[in-house]
């Protein structure tokens, strides 16, 4: 445990991100139109293509890629502010926010140049949005037994199978794909490979799911015998699994991982301000401040992993796995506070906003890994399994 611990070393955000920091908070006092919480609580699942071109033009999508492919040339600090200020506004950002976390730095790691001058420019001008296609029917969150294949053939690769629980896919551009490309199920996370699939390409169905909440953020993808050319492949045939691990580090450690519930926590306390309960729930106010404050610290210490060029895996597992409880717990809290004081009117929109946030609040613990495989991960990492 003791070397785990090490990894979250205090860290702070450099001075000269305080002056970025402000940019940005002008920047949204600008371009953000206002809206309701209920509205800014949908915030990284919100799609607003407008608004993500509007930070293009700002060279804040692609944010860390190289000027060389249209990017901001910003380090993972800055970054960090710029994802903490969006989230906390509530700003419709999940048009751009995968291609941007994840989809676009894996390419330029691990991506010819050929694919790089292609895709990274038209990332960066929020041109092309990417969703992640890992999780599969009927596997739960065992990733490693993906059954999706992709065969050689004579021109690429034949592309069949199934993904569900992709996010936004029925908007976006392209899939980052895991994949089997050679062997069997059984032999689990070897023969995996990525592959950009182009989501018009023929052969390709999308089936946008409706939530609770009656959104349609997830979506299932039908591939029958799509035809990849050899440039899909990203990477090395079969290294798909060692990049996916590297990729989730990207996707589990972020301000989203804290922040998914900041806005109706922050609408919540506004509410207490104008009303008469405030000193009643001081105690709960205090304890979230804390937890927000130890989950932004561990994130930021793994952000420095990260601009170290570093890998955190089993760190940003944890911060997931903390970050997701605490989410959650913020509408239980809330709904029960309110239901403590029947006789006092509710505010609408902050009935709105805790009934959108409790009804979307079960995902936070399957997107990205579920709480049985993050666990398990951490457990590796202490040498426990």
């Amino acid at each position: 445990m003791s070397t785990l611990l090490s990894a979250f070393r205090l860290a702070a955000l450099p001075v000269e991100t305080n002056e970025f920091r402000a940019e940005v908070k002008m920047f949204l006092e600008r371009n953000l139109d206002p809206a309701p919480p209920d509205i800014r609580a949908r915030s990284w699942m919100g799609f607003d293509a407008a608004f993500s071109k509007r930070l293009a033009a700002r060279g804040w999508v692609g944010a860390t890629l190289p000027a060389q492919y249209g990017g901001g040339n910003l380090d993972a600090f800055s970054r960090f502010v710029l994802a903490e200020e969006l989230l906390a506004t509530g700003a419709p950002v999940s048009a751009h926010w995968i291609a941007d976390r994840q989809s676009g730095p894996l390419i330029l790691k691990f991506g010819t140049e050929a694919q790089r001058r292609f895709y990274l420019p038209r990332i960066c001008a929020a041109e092309a949005f990417f969703c992640i296609g890992m999780s599969e029917p009927n596997t739960g969150s065992d990733l490693a037994s993906v059954g999706t294949r992709a065969t050689r053939c004579e021109g690429g690769w034949r592309l069949n199978g199934s993904k569900i629980w992709t996010t936004n896919a029925h908007h976006c551009h392209y899939m980052m794909a895991l994949v089997r490309s050679s062997g069997e199920p059984k032999d689990r996370q070897n023969c995996l490979s990525q592959f950009i699939v182009d989501l018009s390409l023929p052969g390709v169905t999308v089936r946008p799911i409706r939530d609770l909440a009656g959104d349609a953020h997830f979506s299932a993808v039908f591939f029958d015998d799509v035809l990849l050319t050899d440039d899909a492949l990203v990477g090395a045939e079969g290294s798909g699994w060692a990049q996916v691990s590297a990729e989730l580090a990207l996707e589990r450690s972020g301000p989203e991982r804290v922040l998914s519930s900041i806005v109706l926590l922050e609408y919540w306390i506004t509410c207490l301000r104008r009303g008469t309960q405030a000193a009643t729930h001081t105690a709960t106010i205090g304890r979230f401040a804390t937890h927000l404050a130890a989950l932004r610290n561990m994130s930021i210490a793994v952000t420095a992993k990260l601009a170290r060029g570093e890998s955190p895996v089993v760190e940003a597992a944890l911060i997931k796995d903390i970050g997701t409880e605490f989410e959650q717990t913020i509408p239980a809290v809330i709904e029960a506070a309110i239901a403590m004081n029947l006789d006092d009117p509710v505010d609408p929109d902050l009935y709105r906003a805790v009934a959108y946030v409790s009804q979307i609040a079960p995902t936070y613990s399957l997107r990205g890994g579920t709480r049985e495989i993050l666990r398990g991960i951490i457990a590796r990492g202490l040498g426990l399994r």
